[in-house]
């Protein structure tokens, strides 16, 4: 057995270490030279200064004592406010920033958990509704919470069957869930049925824009066509995720969770009294709360500015418009009709996971879908610089599998 890693007896130097974390770097993805399809949320250097410094002004301070930080408070609530601007919420509209977007869903679901069975009784497991692609938090949060999620599968056009879900529907269900877009193939689903579908059953409905949440009003202004309705301007819609540290471009990490009333954001906290210091009221389930991640993302929103992300959506779009048209190019296919950032892609005629496999051993990482097979590629605006080199390579291994001169491995290979 090996010897368990000591705490050096004496401190090290900076100099030193700081050369020992980039040589354990090195081989890390090459995100700055657009090889990294995840993770990243690349916008340009200037943005990531902005949060890099906000982020060291405020790296002490802690959003746990908003009494203490009156400056952190208001951050989070021009944050907030912002979001629910974006997102068309009612004046009564009220929210959080979280840590990522798997806190701001085991928020939403442990609000609407809390409400709904305040106001009625389930005949056993209160149960989450939601289409098949659906991200993984959902099913996080309910093993947590003593919840179940029951997964329908989604339609021909990969978008949740609306139908089918309300054959699904059952006293024990709780919610209802919709993405804008869904992780896997970055497609919006059909909110405003699932709204009617919510109403109709009396459910609470979840939008999952973790993705989408701050790219889809901008991108909107740079698209031919209408992005489909997704928000709060759909009526029942009670509940969001979206995430800052994706296409909002704060550091890491930094999510929003939103509610259509103070009503439903008001079961999302935690209240205690039975100790020696009195009451302990957390907004989230964090108890700290890094001050550096609200304050970078305070500051790059009111950097950028409704221009500034525009203007990265218009660097998506290009993006993502050559991307498809250089897939097609090469016999592959496009699932479904993309409008946003996320793009997958299969091979009807050949096995696409293969060339996935050659594309990460050359160092470009991205996610894969497997029903059906494919890439699925998360455009970031600094995309638009290096697509065509992207293409390039997607070429040369599509090639080599056409050719015969490479076969997947054995195994399951993860891209990313």
């Amino acid at each position: 057995m090996a010897e368990r890693l000591q705490l050096p007896q004496q401190g090290v130097a900076w100099p030193q270490l700081k050369q020992s974390m980039l040589d354990m770097a090195d081989g890390d993805v090459a995100w700055r030279d657009g090889k990294a399809a995840v993770y990243v949320f690349h916008s340009g250097d200037e943005v990531m200064q902005v949060a890099h410094d906000a982020y060291s002004m405020f790296i002490a301070e802690n959003g746990l004592g908003p009494g203490a930080f009156p400056s952190l408070r208001q951050m989070e609530k021009d944050v907030v406010n912002m979001a629910l601007s974006l997102q068309q919420a009612p004046a009564e509209g009220a929210g959080s920033m979280t840590s990522g977007g798997s806190e701001s869903i085991l928020l939403a679901i442990k609000a609407c958990r809390d409400h709904v069975l305040s106001q009625r009784s389930v005949d056993g497991t209160p149960e989450i509704l939601a289409p098949y692609s659906v991200h993984p938090a959902f099913d996080k949060g309910a093993h947590m919470m003593g919840l179940k999620v029951v997964r329908v599968p989604c339609g021909a056009d990969f978008k949740a069957d609306v139908e089918a879900m309300a054959a699904a529907v059952n006293n024990n269900t709780v919610m209802l869930v919709g993405s804008a877009p869904c992780f896997p193939y970055g497609l919006i689903d059909p909110i405003g049925d699932l709204s009617e579908l919510a109403l109709a059953n009396n459910l609470w409905l979840h939008v999952d824009a973790c993705v989408g949440g701050y790219l889809n009003p901008f991108m909107q202004a740079v698209l031919d066509e209408p992005l489909e309705p997704y928000n709060f301007s759909i009526p029942g819609v009670s509940s969001m995720s979206l995430d800052l540290h994706k296409y909002g471009y704060a550091a890491k990490g930094a999510s929003t969770v939103l509610y259509r009333h103070k009503d439903l954001y008001r079961a999302q906290a935690f209240h205690f009294t039975d100790w020696p210091c009195g009451h302990m009221y957390t907004p989230t389930f964090a108890g700290t709360r890094p001050g550096g991640a609200i304050a970078a993302a305070w500051a790059v929103l009111n950097y950028l500015g409704r221009e500034g992300y525009e203007q990265r959506a218009a660097q998506i779009n290009s993006a993502r418009c050559t991307l498809i048209e250089g897939c097609e190019g090469l016999g592959l296919q496009i699932y479904g009709q993309p409008k946003l950032s996320i793009v997958a892609f299969g091979w009807p005629h050949g096995d696409i996971l293969a060339v996935g496999e050659g594309l990460y051993e050359a160092g470009w990482f991205s996610s894969r879908v497997t029903q059906p097979d494919g890439i699925q590629y998360m455009i970031s605006p600094e995309h638009h610089k290096t697509m065509p080199n992207y293409l390039n390579v997607l070429e040369k291994y599509v090639n080599e599998v056409k050719q015969g001169a490479r076969t997947r491995r054995q195994g399951d290979v993860s891209y990313s």
